[in-house]
């Protein structure tokens, strides 16, 4: 059966079903198609589920430490496993039944549940209807990347998403990839109790980061008794559920032995079932769908939202998506994704909080620039929390003095950057912060006295 619908949306993720919320609400007859759960990756195997179990993670490593702050608990400290996942699965399905129903309860907006496959760039097909549309936008995310290892497919093993569902903390986990989903589920199945042996192919941990960043790093997950092996080009699996072997040509001692293994080598984008050859839709090697700085594709009234566009694989990318395209066509605000600034954290514990140029690219770039650092052993709140681990930076234009990136790894160092990156965002000298008079004892009071001691970056 053939229905006609002024904009049909593919996806309900971050960008997807706000989308299809303010298109319907500006009067436009609207259609969104789910094939699973409601919300998408943030919602279900991403950032609310993840940090549900970091701060059960978290809880349990403090609560192992209460001593050192002077408050005793009697006996060992256990971790309830399934109490951790039902925690998680509180949350998710809470988040997942208000996008739901908030979709549901949207005048004009028509919603789907089953696969999306377009028939021809004006034509989407889910189950028996065509929907006739001028406007599509496809947020379809993207899912992990499984690599050619030998022995991987003889053996059972979990990606980001699969091992959300466990209830148990495995006896030894070999996490393959070191960047920040293997780091993050690495320690937080260590605080939970497993044995953790993080294996990585680079020379050094989240490779992107300063090498400053990744050593520091290494150091926090080692202290908590992580294994690290690094230069693992050669990696071999082999042995059977529960009794698993790795090899490296890293390693010169005996084999790496685990229960389990999680593989977090990467992302590719969920588009190779949409039928996208019967449309003008181009993608890269990896799937990712070719986009404009307005996320048009190639095909005329095809937008790509979110990370199935391969510009951004965070949520607040994803939401920002939706304000681009929302800005563009409803609000005759012109909006583009090259006017974002770089910036994620990585939450492991203590955080990283990025924004900006990291300083090997502002050191590529030849421009002459000043540098500040600051421990975060001198950082009275950090001291206080006796949580002193890391340390922040930032790098700054010497000509026009406005910051060109920065990074502090440190306890709510998460929170902290975002005085730094508004201050980007507003183009203005770094003076303005400097200058700024901050609540102590916080994180963020030693940012201004960071940049009062700025070097020239040699």
């Amino acid at each position: 059966m053939s229905k006609s619908f002024d904009a049909v949306v593919i996806g309900s993720g971050q960008s997807g079903s706000p989308l299809a919320v303010k298109l319907a609400k500006s009067g436009q007859k609207v259609a969104i198609i789910e094939r699973a759960r409601f919300g998408g990756t943030c919602v279900n195997t991403g950032c609310i589920p993840t940090k549900a179990m970091i701060a059960s993670a978290r809880a349990a490593y403090v609560a192992r430490r209460a001593a050192d702050f002077g408050v005793n608990i009697d006996g060992s400290v256990r971790v309830d496993m399934q109490r951790v996942k039902a925690r998680k699965d509180e949350i998710s399905g809470k988040s997942r039944s208000a996008v739901e129903k908030m979709l549901n309860d949207t005048s004009n907006c028509t919603v789907y549940r089953g696969q999306a496959r377009f028939v021809s760039d004006s034509e989407v097909q889910v189950g028996e209807d065509i929907l006739a549309t001028p406007q599509t936008f496809i947020n379809v995310g993207a899912r992990a990347v499984i690599p050619r290892i030998p022995g991987l497919s003889n053996l059972p093993y979990f990606t980001n998403s699969s091992i959300l569902e466990i209830d148990f903390a495995p006896k030894s986990l070999i996490v393959i990839g070191g960047s920040y989903v293997g780091l993050e589920f690495g320690q937080m199945f260590r605080r939970f109790g497993s044995d953790v042996t993080i294996v990585e192919r680079a020379p050094r941990l989240v490779a992107r980061e300063d090498e400053d960043i990744s050593n520091r790093i290494r150091d926090i997950l080692v202290n908590e008794g992580i294994k690290v092996e690094l230069n693992a080009e050669c990696l071999e699996l082999a042995g059977s559920e529960g009794k698993i072997s790795a090899r490296t040509s890293a390693s010169n001692g005996p084999a790496i032995l685990g229960t389990h293994v999680l593989i977090a080598t990467g992302r590719k984008a969920n588009t190779d079932d949409l039928g996208l050859e019967n449309t003008k839709v181009k993608r890269d090697g990896r799937g990712f769908i070719e986009v404009d700085d307005e996320l048009r594709t190639s095909a005329p009234g095809i937008w790509a939202i979110g990370d199935c566009n391969g510009r951004g694989a965070f949520t607040h990318t994803s939401y920002n998506d939706y304000e681009i395209v929302a800005a563009n066509l409803l609000d005759n605000d012109r909006r583009r994704v090259t006017d974002r600034i770089v910036t994620y954290a990585v939450y492991i514990d203590p955080p990283l909080g990025r924004a900006g140029m990291t300083e090997g690219e502002v050191r590529s770039s030849g421009r002459k620039a000043l540098i500040g650092k600051r421990e975060m052993t001198r950082v009275g709140r950090a001291y206080e929390k006796s949580e002193t681990q890391g340390f922040m930076k930032v790098m700054v234009d010497a000509s026009t003095k406005e910051i060109l990136g920065a990074a502090i790894l440190g306890t709510e160092g998460d929170e902290a950057i975002h005085g730094i990156l508004d201050i980007m965002y507003a183009k203005v000298p770094y003076t303005v912060l400097q200058r700024a008079v901050h609540i102590h004892p916080t994180v963020s009071e030693l940012i201004p006295t960071m940049l009062g001691d700025l070097q020239p970056l040699c």
